[in-house]
């Protein structure tokens, strides 16, 4: 048999991978019929979000004008506490002693991490879909073209696979349970509520200002109301600077950022715990 090329084998490998987390990735959605607590509680909580903040802080905000604008935060969201999933999948996995069990086969190491994502973005396409009739129900509409609008999804999904890639490597670092439970939230509330997702960020202090308008989950946001046509109520009328001008691009640029960064680094931690 003919030795393969040195460009083929790299190919063959990334194949393998991929291969390999998709099969791992169905496993861990078929083991969600045993924990059916957790889907549960990836749904209702951006429900409950929607429902509070339309009918709590919506007449304050902009009424109808508000719960539209409101489900493009909810949408970045949604996916980004979704991460903590991630987190909580892969400890629960190693303390299961499913590293080891995994380690025992032939196969690359980056698949685990991967099937783990990629599951998580099936549950975050589950999400959003739930998510979105709930938003039609409070008097949330696509104004804008189908075209637009898939482009809008694809984005917070790509935005939401990139967030699984940090709470893969906050799983890793964690290695039990009950310390990612906790590690997986410190960080999310900040990310998410310093951000252009549900207010404007014109009444925040400077410094936190800056921060909440070049945040990532801001950038999401603020692209899938684009993206959506959903326009801002003049109560939370977003400032005009270079992020919310250039949201769909910045908010790309930042998704693949974090897969660039984290994919490596959680990667390379998996490999130190399987060769431990």
């Amino acid at each position: 048999m003919a030795a393969l090329s040195p460009a083929a084998a790299p190919a063959s490998g990334v194949a393998r991978t991929v291969r390999d987390g998709m099969i791992i990735a169905w496993r861990n959605l078929l083991n969600l019929r045993r924990t059916p607590g957790s889907v549960i509680a990836a749904l209702i909580q951006p429900l409950m979000f929607v429902l509070l903040l339309a009918y709590v802080f919506g007449g304050s905000l902009g009424g109808d004008g508000y719960r539209s604008f409101l489900m493009g935060g909810i949408f970045a969201q949604a996916v980004t506490f979704n991460a903590s999933f991630t987190a909580i999948g892969l400890a629960s996995d190693m303390d299961k002693g499913m590293v080891d069990r995994f380690r025992a086969l032939p196969m690359p190491r980056g698949s685990v991490i991967l099937g783990r994502t990629l599951s998580d973005l099936a549950m975050s396409a589950v999400t959003l879909t739930v998510t979105s009739l709930c938003g039609l129900l409070v008097g949330w509409r696509v104004e804008g073209t189908a075209l637009d609008a898939a482009r809008g999804y694809l984005l917070v999904l790509v935005f939401a696979f990139a967030m699984s890639w940090v709470g893969a490597t906050v799983g890793l670092v964690a290695r039990s349970v009950e310390v990612a439970q906790s590690a997986g939230l410190v960080w999310l509330f900040p990310i998410t509520f310093v951000s252009s997702a549900f207010v404007s960020v014109t009444s925040m202090p400077g410094p936190l200002r800056v921060v909440a308008e070049w945040n990532p989950v801001s950038a999401t946001a603020t692209a899938a109301r684009s993206l959506f046509g959903n326009d801002a109520p003049a109560a939370v009328a977003p400032p005009q600077s270079w992020p919310v001008e250039h949201a769909t691009g910045y908010a790309l640029v930042c998704a693949l950022g974090v897969i660039a960064v984290f994919m490596p680094i959680a990667v390379g931690r998996y490999r130190r715990i399987a060769r431990g």
